[in-house]
C-alpha cells in the first residue's frame, strides 16, 4: 500500500508493506538466491532457509527483500498515476520496520517541472549582424605571415625576444620531478610561458654554457606536489635565434596559399571570416530565443535536478582536465577557490541548461518532430563528404552512439529551424 504527497519540486511516496507480505518478499527472495550460499551438509540450493540465515545472519535476505517491494510499489505507483513524472531517481529511508509489524518506507523524488510554453510568435529576440573589421582581417593576415617565420641563428648573447633553444633538467630537493626535463626546447624569451624568473636567467647565457637556474613554483601551481616548492633548473643553452618574419606581398601569398595577389587573399580572409561571423550570429540568436523561451516558461526546478546536473558537468571537467595531466583538486587550488564555491560559480549554468532541455523536448514533443530516413542518410553524406568518405560505408561502420549522434543533430536542426520561422511573428 502507498500513499502519496508532492511538496514544492519533490514527491514523496510512503510504502507501507504488512507482516505477511514482507515475510512473502523475503521468501521470494530466498528462493531466487538459495543456490548462491554454500552451507556444509547441504547441497548447493538445498539448505533450508533458517539454515541460511542461523549461518549468515538473520537479515541476510532483507536488503533485496526491501528493494523488492519498495521498487514493486513505487512501480505500481508510476503505473496508477501516468502524469506524475520523476524527474531523478528516488531515495529510500525506512521509517520504520519489525518483523511482527512489517515495514514503512519513505520515497522521495524530484518531479517533473510542470510549466507551459510560451507563444513562439510572441519571442522578442532579435538576431544580430555579422560584422568584419579591418583589424581582423589584418590579424589572420599577420598571423598567416608568423606562421611562415624564419628562425636566423645568431651568435650572441641570449636577451629578450630571443627565441633560445635549451636542454633543461628540474629537481626539487635534488630528484628530478616528472615533467621538468626537455631537450630542443625553443623558448621565446620575454614571453613568460615559463614560471617567474627562469627567462629572465637564460638571459645573458652564450651558445654551449651550462648553467644552474633556481626558481620557486607557485603556492597555486596544478601540480600539488610541486605547488610552493623552491626547484632547480640545469640548462644547456643551444642555439639563440632571431624570428623573421616574411613581408606580406604578392609573391608571398603566391608562394603559399592558392591566391596570386595580397587583394585577393585578403579578400578570401574577409569571406571566411563573414562565414564565420554569420555563424555565431545565428548560434547566439538561437541562444537567446532558448533562453527567453525558458524565462517566460517559468520553470522552478528540484534541488536534486540541478545537484545531478552540476555532477554530470563537474565530471565532465575532470574528465578534459585528465587529458592536461590536471585533477580537479590541483586546479581548484589553482584557481584558489573549494569545490563548493567552484559549483556555486556554475549553479546558474546547470539551472539554464536543465531548462533548455526541457523546453526543447516539450516542443519538439507538441510539433511531432521527427527525423526521416532520408534524412538521417542526408545527414550522414554530408557529413562523410565533408572527409572525403563514401557516405554508405561510413553508415555502416557506425554504431548506434553514432546514430544517435546525427540522429540528435537532425532533430536540433529541425526544432532550431521551427522556432526560428515562429518568433517575431506577432
Amino acid at each position: 500500500m502507498y500513499t502519496f504527497k508532492k511538496k514544492d519540486q519533490q514527491g514523496i511516496l510512503t510504502v507501507k508493506v504488512s507482516k505477511e507480505e514482507w515475510e512473502k518478499a523475503v521468501e521470494a527472495v530466498y528462493q531466487q538466491n538459495k543456490s548462491k550460499f554454500k552451507v556444509e551438509g547441504f547441497r548447493a540450493g538445498k539448505a533450508p532457509r533458517r539454515v541460511i540465515e542461523q549461518h549468515y545472519g538473520e537479515h541476510v535476505f532483507f536488503e533485496d527483500a526491501f528493494d523488492a517491494v519498495v521498487n514493486e510499489e513505487y512501480s505500481k505507483f508510476l503505473t496508477e498515476n501516468k502524469k506524475i513524472v520523476p524527474a531523478s531517481h528516488p531515495h529510500a529511508d525506512i521509517k520504520s520496520f519489525t518483523v511482527e509489524a512489517g515495514l514503512e518506507a519513505e520515497l522521495k523524488f524530484d518531479l517533473m517541472p510542470e510549466f507551459e510554453l510560451p507563444e513562439l510568435a510572441s519571442l522578442t529576440a532579435k538576431k544580430g549582424q555579422a560584422v568584419v573589421s579591418d583589424e581582423q582581417v589584418a590579424a589572420e593576415l599577420e598571423a598567416s605571415r608568423a606562421s611562415h617565420a624564419r628562425y636566423v641563428e645568431e651568435e650572441k648573447t641570449a636577451e629578450n625576444g630571443d627565441f633560445a633553444t635549451i636542454d633543461f633538467v628540474g629537481s626539487v630537493d635534488g630528484v628530478e620531478f616528472d615533467g621538468g626535463k626537455a631537450a630542443d626546447y625553443r623558448l621565446e624569451l620575454g614571453s613568460h610561458s615559463f614560471i617567474e624568473g627562469f627567462e629572465e636567467q637564460v638571459c645573458g647565457m652564450n651558445k654551449g654554457e651550462e648553467r644552474d637556474i633556481n626558481v620557486t613554483f607557485p603556492a597555486n601551481y596544478p601540480a600539488e606536489n610541486l605547488a610552493g616548492k623552491p626547484a632547480v633548473f640545469h640548462i644547456t643553452l643551444k642555439k639563440v635565434e632571431k624570428k623573421v618574419l616574411p613581408e606580406i606581398d604578392d609573391k608571398f601569398v603566391s608562394d603559399t596559399t592558392e591566391y596570386e595577389t595580397v587583394e585577393e587573399f585578403k579578400a578570401a580572409i574577409k569571406e571566411n571570416l563573414a562565414k564565420m561571423a554569420e555563424e555565431k550570429v545565428e548560434r547566439d540568436y538561437e541562444v537567446a530565443l532558448l533562453d527567453e523561451i525558458a524565462e517566460k516558461a517559468n520553470i522552478t526546478l528540484g534541488e536534486s535536478m540541478i545537484e545531478h546536473e552540476l555532477h554530470h558537468m563537474i565530471e565532465d571537467f575532470e574528465h578534459r582536465l585528465s587529458h592536461q595531466g590536471m585533477t580537479i583538486e590541483g586546479y581548484l587550488q589553482y584557481i584558489g577557490k573549494t569545490l563548493e564555491e567552484f559549483k556555486a560559480e556554475r549553479k546558474s549554468d546547470a539551472e539554464k541548461n536543465i531548462k533548455t532541455r526541457l523546453v526543447l523536448q516539450r516542443i519538439i514533443s507538441e510539433n511531432k518532430v521527427s527525423v526521416t530516413e532520408k534524412e538521417m542518410d542526408q545527414e550522414i553524406a554530408n557529413y562523410a563528404a565533408r572527409y572525403n568518405m563514401n557516405g554508405e560505408d561510413f553508415k555502416k561502420a557506425m554504431s548506434p552512439n553514432d546514430y544517435a549522434f546525427f540522429q540528435n543533430n537532425v532533430i536540433m536542426t529541425k526544432v532550431l529551424d521551427l522556432i526560428k520561422s515562429k518568433a517575431n511573428k506577432q
